[in-house]
Parts: C-alpha cells; structure tokens; sequence
C-alpha cells in the first residue's frame, strides 16, 4: 500500500508564513514599545497572530469534518499536543527554578531570608482564598473528566453538562484570581519574590484563559455535532491542557502559597 495515501497532505496554506511574520512583529513591536514607546507594530503583530490562530484552527476543524481525520492523522495531532504541553511544562520549570534558586539560597539584597523581609505580614492566608481557587481548579479537573467519560460512552447529558460546569469553574477561578490580584498588598516590582509571584501565577492565569476559549470552543462545536465517540480530538487536547492546568496549579498553591506562609 502506498504510504502516502495514509496521510493527509493538506493543501498549500498561507497560515505558516503570516504567523512567522506575525510572531516576528511581536518581537519588533515589543522592542519598539520598551525603548520608544511605540505601540503601533506589536497591536498589528496580536492581531496578526490572533486571527492566524483563529482561521488556521477553523482548516483543521474543516479538514476534520470533511474526513482527512484518519488513525494516524489522529496520532499525530494527538503526539503534537502531548509534545506542546511538554514544552509548556519545561516553560514553568525555568519560573520555578528561579524561585526555588531564591527561596533556597536568599541573598543580602532581601535580608539572607525569604519571603524577604516584612513580606510575612502582607502574604494572603494559603488557607483563605487561595485554597479556595485550589478546591475550584480540582473540581473542574473532575468534572473534565466526567465529560470526557460522558463522550466514551456516548451519554450526550454527562459530555455536555461536564463541560458546561468546567467552563463555570474555570470562569470562577479567574474571577477569584483578578480579585486577589486587586487586593495584594505587593507589585510586580517589590523585590524577587513579586516578580516571581506575579509572573508564575500570571502566567498560569493566561493558561486558564487559554484553556477556558479551548473548552468554550468545544462546547460550540457540540451544538453543530463534530465530536463521537470514536472521533473527539479537539475535546481530548482541551482536556488534557486543562488538566495540565490542574498539575501547575498545585505546585503553584504547595510551594508558593504554602510553603513561603
């Protein structure tokens, strides 16, 4: 059998190249924005960008329901989003390899202590809000989970109702991450230990955001009938990312919430 005839070899897209340009802008526009204060070229590039994502996700979708989904297509797309949330994970190791670098070995400039000092008496309860989000995240793991169960088994009313109450969840959690960030006591540029703090939780706040239009996409897409029990790619990379979500969250809430209180 002719190997070739087991892929699909999707026609010639212009989605490759103007991300590349678009993704080159960011850098540029960034540049621009720091040392000229020039925002023109980075909100083009986020545009740029943005509807690549958006159209270039639309050809797969529509690759999907005209039947090019095959075994080892799905294989593929699956290793791809298992390679990428490696890579995202690699991403928070170096964050935590700093605090960690900070926490273990603090140095004169913040006492020969950490947190640095007077930072004990402004950090939030870990038992309080934050504890909270933990409870909140969890829950929307389980409830995945049981959507992703419900599309196994072909129950329509727990792959639905699942997936409804992750988003509900996940919208909770965000709201309860902008308050606490309305209420901290502390910057981004008070020593260290706010830097790290606010790039290691900001950061896996953007994945929440990230995750929550993954699985409100999802729950679109199953108004118009594109998942089966057999074919459900686009859920099960949803899934997976939230509960990659779920796993930076508790080292976030164990060693930054608990262990610094």
């Amino acid at each position: 059998m002719n190997k070739r005839l087991l892929f699909h070899l999707v026609e010639i897209s212009p989605w490759p190249f103007i991300g590349s340009v678009g993704g080159f802008g960011l850098v540029l526009g960034k540049i621009l924005w720091w040392h000229n204060s020039i925002l023109f070229l980075l909100q083009l590039s986020i545009i740029i960008v943005l509807l690549t994502m958006v159209f270039w996700w639309f050809d797969v979708i529509r690759e999907k329901m005209q039947g090019y989904h095959n075994s080892i297509v799905s294989r593929g797309l699956r290793m791809g989003m298992l390679y990428f949330i490696l890579s995202e994970g690699f991403f928070f190791f170096r964050f935590f390899w700093a605090f960690f670098h900070k926490c273990w070995g603090p140095q004169s400039e913040i006492g020969y202590i950490w947190p640095p000092y007077l930072f004990n008496t402004i950090l939030i309860d870990p038992f309080s809000i934050p504890l909270l989000k933990t409870v909140i995240l969890l829950s929307s793991g389980i409830r995945i989970t049981w959507s992703h169960f419900g599309i196994l088994s072909s129950n329509k009313y727990y792959f639905s109702f699942g997936l409804v109450l992750t988003i509900l969840l996940g919208y909770v959690f965000l709201v309860l991450q902008y308050g606490e960030y309305v209420n901290r006591k502390f910057k981004i540029t008070r020593t260290v230990y706010g830097t790290v703090f606010f790039i290691l939780t900001g950061f896996h706040g953007l994945h929440v955001i990230i995750g929550f239009i993954f699985l409100f996409i999802c729950f679109i897409r199953l108004f118009y009938f594109h998942f089966s029990k057999n074919l459900h790619i686009g859920f099960e990379a949803a899934s997976w990312y939230w509960h990659f979500v779920d796993v930076v969250w508790l080292f976030l809430y164990i060693f930054i919430y608990w262990y610094c209180s």
